[in-house]
């Protein structure tokens, strides 16, 4: 990929269990890019699909008719020169890797990868416990599959650093590979 390619509009797509620390790595790296003055919109999943994606179920099929509609508004955006930080679980490979055809040499997969002990400890919503007690059907990482990204341009381990530290990681790729002016 060309130098500043970034500036001229990219998706950076985050991927992992439910609450491996996606969303939060994402706020921070919009919050960052913004700072900067660079044009920036953050997509998180359970906000697309409140207002873009209202009463999409979860399986397989849904899930990948859901991802496809996030897929074309990324590309959209990147075509305008926007920056995009995507958050979604995207737990299918094959969905992943449509994202990356059609946005192309704009895509970047940062996995957030943090076991499934560690993320049941972080949620909030107990999500997981009633997944654990069947009261939630199809649930990432407990009765639906999470495929792990083959060759993302970022693994962070966000179970073994904080996301300070997940962030500056980030932040050295995207200024090292993708010319992006960051401090």
């Amino acid at each position: 990929m060309e130098p500043g390619i970034l500036l001229r509009g990219t998706t950076i797509w985050f991927t992992g269990l439910p609450c491996s620390g996606k969303s939060t790595l994402a706020r921070l790296t919009f919050e960052k890019l913004g700072g900067l003055g660079l044009p920036v919109e953050f997509l998180d999943g359970d906000d697309f699909r409140k207002h873009f994606s209202a009463g999409v179920g979860f399986s397989k099929e849904e899930r990948s008719s859901h991802l496809r509609r996030v897929s074309t508004l990324c590309r959209l955006l990147n075509k305008h020169g926007v920056i995009v930080v995507a958050s979604f679980i995207s737990p299918y490979r094959e969905n992943r890797e449509y994202a990356r055809g059609l946005i192309g040499d704009r895509f970047v997969e940062v996995f957030t990868d943090s076991s499934v002990e560690v993320c049941m400890k972080r949620d909030v919503k107990g999500m997981y416990k009633k997944a654990m007690a069947g009261e939630i059907k199809q649930f990432t990482g407990v009765s639906d599959p999470y495929e792990r990204p083959e060759h993302p341009e970022l693994l962070l381990k966000t179970d073994l650093e904080a996301p300070e530290e997940s962030l500056v990681k980030l932040m050295n790729l995207l200024r090292d590979r993708y010319g992006i002016p960051v401090p």
